[in-house]
């Protein structure tokens, strides 16, 4: 007998190994492509990290000067390790909050896991993240070693990451910034989801109690709520991104472990900078991001066959 037949809300029986691969990939494919895409303001938001007392004019005063001063392919710069990066990080990011919150949504029964939905959803963000990060790491020092370093700029990706461990060794040249990238990636990441769950939420509530929406309606929904849910994490994640881009950058901090040298960073930058530095920026372009992740995940997944999870209150289903 199904779940539904018991009277469930759900029919757990579809949610197999085939529905989390297919989350994977569209996963994947949709960090990808935003990231790649956005390359351009990453390498412009990096340099005023790096650089705030030379990249000073704003954002588009940053574009002017990279171009000015490197041409117009230095915004290209770390385009691999950024699009293959977060494919890897979105393929374990989301398959894995699916198939934690299907799980825990299955393990904590219908009312439970209604009533405890943001808790569960902020659980599987964050056991999610923790691996995504294990494999985003190498590639975002590289990228960032590759948009500080004019030198490294010049290599292949594979080049790059070589000559990082060559200097660095392979925890020192990739995972000094592993800290820093989980309190970044972390808040951010439950942050994005829950956020984007709750706004997706309250707008169906106001349009569609019952989601019976048109395709070209349900994109609008995920571009919409993935606008507010991540000008939500850019700024809450926002400090972490700045030390994280700090710590990644050859001789920052000084000697020591990562942590001495992130407090020297902290410490030189001051709290104000860490938190204001760059941000408007990043709003726009995690903004961006996160609005093209969710309209691309949520498109793709129907094409793929299989239908997204999403909790149900259970006094309105029966």
């Amino acid at each position: 007998m199904s779940p539904t037949a018991c009277g469930s809300c759900y029919d757990f029986s579809t949610y197999t190994s085939t529905y989390f691969l297919t989350g994977a990939l569209a996963g994947g494919v949709c960090c990808s492509i935003t990231h790649g895409a956005a390359c351009p303001l990453d390498v412009v938001k990096t340099r005023i990290q790096l650089d705030p007392a030379t990249y000073n004019k704003g954002m588009l005063g940053g574009f002017r000067q990279v171009i000015a001063a490197e041409g117009v392919g230095a915004l290209a710069t770390g385009l691999g390790p950024t699009a293959g990066g977060y494919f890897v990080q979105g393929w374990f990011k989301f398959g894995g909050f699916e198939f934690l919150k299907v799980n825990l949504a299955k393990s904590y029964g219908d009312q439970n896991a209604w009533d405890k939905r943001f808790m569960l959803n902020s659980l599987s963000a964050a056991g999610a993240e923790f691996v995504a990060d294990i494999f985003l790491c190498p590639f975002e020092a590289t990228r960032i070693r590759q948009v500080s370093d004019p030198a490294m700029a010049k290599l292949s990706l594979p080049g790059a990451a070589q000559a990082i461990v060559a200097q660095n060794g392979l925890i020192g040249g990739f995972y000094s910034g592993f800290i820093p990238m989980l309190f970044k990636q972390i808040p951010y990441t439950i942050a994005k989801f829950v956020v984007q769950d709750f706004a997706a939420e309250a707008i169906y509530q106001a349009v569609a109690p019952k989601r019976d929406v048109s395709g070209t309606t349900k994109f609008g929904i995920s571009l919409t709520s993935g606008v507010i849910a991540g000008v939500t994490a850019a700024i809450i994640s926002h400090p972490a991104d700045t030390l994280l881009s700090k710590i990644n950058k050859a001789g920052e901090g000084g000697e020591g472990n990562m942590f001495v040298r992130m407090g020297r960073i902290a410490s030189s930058i001051g709290i104000k900078n860490l938190c204001l530095v760059g941000l408007p920026a990043r709003c726009v372009m995690i903004g961006g991001i996160t609005a093209g992740q969710f309209g691309i995940f949520d498109s793709m997944l129907p094409v793929l066959g299989v239908e997204k999870f999403h909790y149900h209150n259970p006094a309105s289903h029966h």
